[in-house]
């Protein structure tokens, strides 16, 4: 398991985000030499964990449990299969394109070893926007793209690095629970009816996971389908 590449934004001013910069950094390019990663502090005053890449709406992206986003080469293949086009490492605003990692069948709380000493944590999945489909010009993008469920992962920085295309990525620690990114990603957003089950996952889970898991087993029990969009999903807007 490698990265193949790490992927920073700048801010690009666009007319298809909400952000009330104007702008966004979804649209990355691999970097050259090795990048500094960090925990960047509290979502809504800090941005991204990487030094030099750019968040232009903190109200729903960067902060400590959406310090570093992942996504698999094997996936942006099977994206590009599908829609004809080329996806360079990036393509999906991700921080780290890597081969040989099974991101989506990863566990919520699960360890990676990112190069000699950075170490991050699965918090969850990425929820699409419309600046990611804006991004990528594709139309119902967002509905596409979460049929798919394939939404690649958010991590934390546990202990800070430098990392570079080439470091090998080793999984560290597995959690006993079966509590994928991909599971999660499909409670938040299609089969809210799994949202207790979550909680296994303990405090590992995005913050706002847990609160969305929390409400709705208040509302509505462990076995009640509940309604659409009764708690923001993690990163969505």
């Amino acid at each position: 398991m490698k990265l193949l590449s790490v992927n920073l934004g700048r801010f690009k001013a666009v007319d298809y985000t909400d952000a009330p910069s104007g702008g966004t950094g979804i649209d990355k390019k691999p970097a050259d030499g090795a990048v500094r990663v960090a925990a960047p502090g509290a979502k809504g005053t800090a941005g991204s964990g990487l030094a030099g890449d750019e968040v232009c709406d903190l109200r729903h992206h960067g902060g400590n449990d959406q310090a570093v986003y992942a996504y698999a080469r094997e996936d942006l293949d099977e994206w590009e299969r599908l829609l004809g086009r080329p996806l360079p490492g990036g393509s999906f605003g991700e921080n780290l394109t890597t081969s040989g990692l099974d991101v989506n069948g990863a566990k919520i709380g699960e360890r990676w070893r990112v190069g000699p000493d950075l170490l991050l944590e699965v918090t969850s999945g990425r929820i699409p926007c419309q600046t990611f489909q804006g991004h990528l010009g594709e139309t119902k993008w967002v509905r596409r793209f979460t049929q798919q469920g394939a939404p690649g992962a958010y991590l934390r920085v546990i202990e800070p690095g430098e990392i570079r295309a080439g470091d090998t990525i080793e999984i560290v620690h597995s959690p006993e629970h079966d509590i994928t990114v991909s599971l999660q990603f499909r409670a938040v957003t299609t089969e809210r009816k799994l949202l207790p089950g979550l909680l296994a996952a303990g405090d590992a889970l995005h913050s706002e996971t847990i609160k969305t898991a929390r409400t709705y087993a208040q509302k509505y029990g462990a076995g009640s389908e509940g309604r659409p969009g009764d708690t923001a999903a993690p990163g969505s807007h």
